[in-house]
């Protein structure tokens, strides 16, 4: 039984590795305790967020609602011959994640088979159930079982969820635009994306990351110097994207390069050293 752990964990870290390289460098600077559950974690969403994007030849609802069934009795029984749900039962089985975490995500999923516009209610609809909960299953498993501490910390890993997936949301407005014909930006018109629409989208982001930073010095050693690092690749992404052009971003997917990534590390290793976060 513990090689088929072995081979299921090893799938789901092997998924967040392919699928995001950023996200791979960070869970590897968490402590060896946490980081196959955050991979197990990543990989499920991972799985699930393919689904409803990619897999447009095929019943894309049909298969949602079957991983989602599968996921739960997967849960449930604690064995699943699919990899990524047998490890992604493992984490939550081990650290009594909340179920409702995943409802959450699924309904955000299924939002995204038919939902083209977002309204305000929505879109904070979408953004808790696509990001935030993801971030607060992580949240389980770097308090190790502290509930205290997670109520504590709670709308501080719902803040860093959202601007992560905010900042997504200006980066790939291209694809999600033009390809999936999808506009989750409240009242927005991407046909007339000014510059001071652009600004009102990076205030609110930047707010939640404020917010966000201050639960990250709040985190348990073990776990804060990869979130912080995490932070800051998605800060500087969001910084990038802040100088160009509302029409630029509509163009191109803006990326930060593996040589920005380095030194974001470095630094960020630097000040982690000499304790000046």
């Amino acid at each position: 039984m513990e090689l088929f752990h072995e081979v299921s964990q090893l799938c789901s870290r092997k998924t967040t590795e392919k699928y995001s390289t950023s996200f791979s460098s960070a869970i590897r600077l968490l402590h060896a305790d946490l980081r196959q559950p955050v991979y197990n974690i990543y990989g499920f969403v991972r799985l699930a967020d393919e689904i409803v994007d990619t897999f447009h030849t095929h019943n894309k609802e049909q298969l949602l609602q079957e991983f989602k069934k599968q996921t739960y009795e997967a849960i449930e029984r604690k064995i699943s011959l699919n990899p990524i749900l047998q490890s992604f039962q493992l984490t939550v089985n081990a650290y009594q994640i909340d179920l409702a975490l995943i409802e959450a995500f699924f309904h955000s999923m299924e939002m995204d088979l038919d939902r083209k516009v977002y309204t305000q209610n929505s879109y904070q609809e979408y953004i808790y159930g696509s990001a935030e909960v993801v971030g607060l299953m992580c949240l389980y498993v770097f308090l190790e079982g502290n509930n205290e501490q997670y109520l504590k910390l709670k709308p501080y890993a719902q803040s860093l969820g959202a601007a992560f997936q905010k900042v997504n949301f200006l980066r790939d407005v291209k694809a999600d635009y033009k390809a999936l014909e999808r506009t989750y930006f409240p009242g927005l018109d991407f046909n007339q994306f000014s510059l001071n629409q652009k600004q009102q989208i990076e205030d609110d982001i930047k707010k939640d990351f404020e917010h966000a930073y201050k639960g990250i010095l709040m985190l348990p050693l073990k776990a804060r110097f990869g979130v912080l690092v995490a932070f800051k690749y998605y800060w500087s992404l969001f910084k990038k994207i802040q100088r160009l052009h509302p029409s630029t971003i509509m163009q191109e997917r803006v990326r930060i390069p593996d040589s920005h990534k380095i030194m974001i590390l470095l630094r960020a290793g630097i000040r982690n050293q000499l304790n000046l976060f």
